[in-house]
């Protein structure tokens, strides 16, 4: 099927064409022609399915015909996150190009003055957070009458953030006869209640199982103990073909930390996370996609939706704390029929959360056998190698460095870590009189 047997406009086919794509993605080929026909739908869809355009194309040729009004937005969608809104912003600007369509932008953390002279001026396309929204309407700057398109994007994250309450404000507020599209990567009671309150016979999308992880990611798991965890993130940036990453940490702490430790090691790494200002982040994603810095240390605000081609490597430096952000988390890799990997730092505590998040998705992650943090007392128990000439000739050639690696100086490979994973998990105390004896024979 090509984007051309959808019903779209030869106007939006043409700067679809310039973007690069030729055929829809599943989720796409399933919602647009429904869309077009003006129908309430429920999407449910895995990350990096090509979600956004499903909607942001058929709003385009909808609103093409119609005019806007001050303050009265004709259509409003709403985002978990300031980065997700700005992407979907980002969809409209490149789609619609070949559109005379105005678009304001609501998210906190950038001036409410610039936003307000937009919305006075009267737009098509409203994009906003739940939060930045509320305050405009309560301070009497926006009026919802006039909407006549509703997009819930994200519903799961909106629900675990807590916006649920501030969402059903919203769509109280609008149009009863309205279209409104929900879309989320899951399907919990309290989003399928949202829907029965607010969609009218909605139809049904579902392009795969609720909470999979894409096939083509390849995931694995690492044992490691948390004090080796700086070592073996070297590791792998150093040793494994990393690209681009991005890797995920639970605390805003350990992210900034992290960052200025891989920055120490000669890595171009950025960081994201819920204490920088909304310009800062913006400005870390585009150097991230821009290939000025080829690691990103980020906490969870990156890990829904975030549409940033080429991302080879997805390492999970801690395990989340709840397996739906396991599914988003590593969907930021094996984007668009492209392969990815996922690889997740595993601690002695962390086995409850392994099994929550293998319960979910229906599938037994693999633990690496040959890791790079082999235990210490392995690498002790193998005899000592003898000397090889020509071995140590061939060790001596100049190998290759890795695209993550910037390095002045090559870093040791991993059994150092190795041996400080079997030290955190073992003894600690002083060592016996009669191994010290044996071991300075």
């Amino acid at each position: 099927m090509k984007f051309a047997d959808l019903g779209l406009s030869d106007e939006l086919l043409e700067s679809i064409s310039d973007a690069g794509y030729d055929e829809p993605t599943p989720i796409q080929a399933q919602a647009i022609p429904p869309v077009l026909m003006m129908k309430d739908i429920i999407g449910i869809a895995q990350t990096g399915t090509g979600k956004t355009a499903s909607f942001v194309l058929p709003m385009i040729d909808i609103l093409a015909h119609g005019r806007s009004r001050a303050r009265m937005p004709r259509s409003l969608i709403l985002e978990p996150t300031r980065e997700l809104a700005a992407q979907v912003a980002e969809n409209f600007e490149k789609y619609g190009k070949n559109h005379n369509l105005s678009m304001a932008l609501l998210i906190g953390g950038v001036s409410m003055g610039d936003q307000i002279k937009d919305l006075e001026k009267g737009v098509d396309v409203l994009i906003a957070t739940p939060g930045r929204l509320m305050d405009l309407f309560e301070r009497g700057r926006i009026l919802m009458s006039g909407c006549e398109l509703l997009v819930i994007d994200e519903a799961d994250r909106m629900l675990d953030m807590g916006f649920i309450p501030d969402i059903e404000t919203i769509c109280s507020k609008l149009p009863a006869t309205r279209q409104t599209m929900l879309f989320s990567a899951t399907m919990p009671p309290p989003i399928k209640k949202l829907s029965d309150q607010f969609l009218s016979n909605p139809k049904y999308i579902e392009v795969a199982r609720p909470a999979t992880a894409n096939v083509s990611i390849k995931q694995s798991l690492i044992n490691v103990a948390p004090k080796a965890k700086r070592k073996l993130i070297v590791d792998i940036l150093d040793n494994e073909g990393v690209d681009t990453a991005i890797i995920f940490c639970n605390r805003k702490t350990e992210v900034r930390d992290l960052c200025q430790s891989l920055r120490k090691d000669g890595f171009d790494a950025g960081q994201i996370h819920g204490d920088m200002d909304q310009s800062s982040r913006l400005a870390e994603l585009d150097r991230f996609k821009s290939g000025e810095i080829n690691i990103l240390c980020a906490s969870d605000v990156a890990a829904r939706g975030l549409d940033i081609k080429g991302v080879s490597h997805v390492v999970n430096y801690d395990i989340p704390w709840h397996p739906d952000d396991y599914i988003h988390r590593i969907g930021r890799t094996g984007r668009a029929g492209a392969s990815g990997v996922a690889i997740t730092f595993v601690t002695r505590s962390d086995a409850e959360h392994v099994d929550s998040i293998e319960k979910l998705t229906g599938v037994k992650i693999p633990v690496r056998k040959e890791s790079k943090a082999k235990p210490a007392n392995k690498a002790e128990k193998k005899p000592p190698e003898k000397s090889d000439p020509a071995k140590a000739a061939h060790d001596d050639r100049p190998k290759k460095p890795s695209k993550a690696a910037k390095h002045v100086e090559k870093k040791p490979a991993a059994k150092p870590a190795a041996k400080e994973t079997e030290a955190d998990d073992g003894w600690n105390g002083p060592m016996p009189s009669f191994l010290g004896a044996k071991l300075n024979r």
